[in-house]
């Protein structure tokens, strides 16, 4: 979607005329955060500035900086998609390529848990700030909440998300927290515990946090045991998808009531078989029918 002339523009842009950010951060048109479905479905690109780039199978592809963009273009003229998730570069270049008007979009805040790092648990906030989003006109903020009982760099990321939360609430805006438990094996790797209670603790620890709870959503893997997890809480919260996301499971999980919809990345991004608008669509299409059988 982004031809030669419009990249060249946003390179010249970057070299030459800074202060066009700002103006696009102001200029851009803005919507309720629900619309009349009450769903919110969102793309995810927030990957690369944690030096994450692995996706199908190419652990560079989301290095290719145009073609990133490219597909978040893609994902995004579908209406069904509701906004963004992503670091300031990626959503300024959005903006600057007039691609987030009349979009949801959710600053990315703590990327400094550089994924392989030693202190990757010890997740520092080294994108958006919880003012920088007020002051941006942004739709909401996430974290990225990891729970590593054996590993202290756990600490200072709580308190930093509680801190974030706190500020967010007191400006009226969303707090997306993404509570992951995790632990160590032999060798050291990190390994996402995704059994029905060590998800449901983790829901419970992020539920919790900041001083108050009024505006925050939890950002989920698809449980198993949808109940078991998801009854953890009354905070609306909505499903991610990895880069080899069970969409089986997305079925069970989008109907359970306190789900208002998806944050999804790289397994629509970078489908296998390289249709990005398909991909899309068919996750549109699965939302929209949880939607339905929930109404029914």
């Amino acid at each position: 979607m982004i031809t030669d002339s419009q990249w060249r523009d946003l390179l010249h842009t970057r070299a030459f005329e800074s202060g066009a950010i700002a103006a696009a951060y102001a200029a851009r048109r803005r919507r309720p955060l629900l619309g009349p479905s009450g769903t919110l479905f969102l793309v995810a690109a927030d990957h690369p500035a944690r030096g994450a780039l692995g996706a199908g199978g190419d652990p560079a592809a989301m290095a290719d900086r145009r073609s990133l963009l490219d597909r978040l273009l893609i994902a995004l003229d579908n209406p069904a998609v509701d906004g963004v998730l992503g670091t300031p570069d990626v959503i300024e270049e959005l903006l600057l390529l007039h691609g987030l008007h009349d979009k949801i979009v959710i600053g990315s805040m703590n990327r400094g848990g550089l994924a392989g790092a030693d202190w990757e648990i010890d997740d520092r906030f080294t994108a958006y700030s919880a003012e920088s989003i007020v002051d941006y006109g942004l739709d909401g903020g996430k974290m990225l909440l990891r729970l590593v009982n054996s590993d202290p760099g756990t600490a200072p990321t709580l308190h930093a998300c509680a801190e974030a939360v706190s500020a967010l609430a007191e400006a009226g805006v969303m707090a997306m927290v993404e509570p992951l438990p995790y632990e160590r094996d032999a060798q050291g790797s990190l390994r996402l515990q995704d059994d029905p209670t060590s998800l449901a603790r983790a829901v419970t620890i992020a539920s919790g946090i900041g001083r108050t709870s009024a505006h925050t959503w939890l950002k989920l893997p698809a449980p198993a045991d949808p109940e078991a997890v998801l009854g953890a809480t009354t905070l609306p919260s909505l499903v991610l998808g990895g880069p080899e996301a069970d969409m089986s499971l997305w079925d069970k999980t989008l109907c359970h009531p306190v789900v208002r919809g998806l944050v999804v990345g790289r397994t629509l991004l970078y489908p296998k078989d390289g249709d990005v608008a398909a991909a899309v669509a068919s996750a549109a299409a699965l939302l929209r029918s949880a939607r339905e059988e929930i109404s029914a």
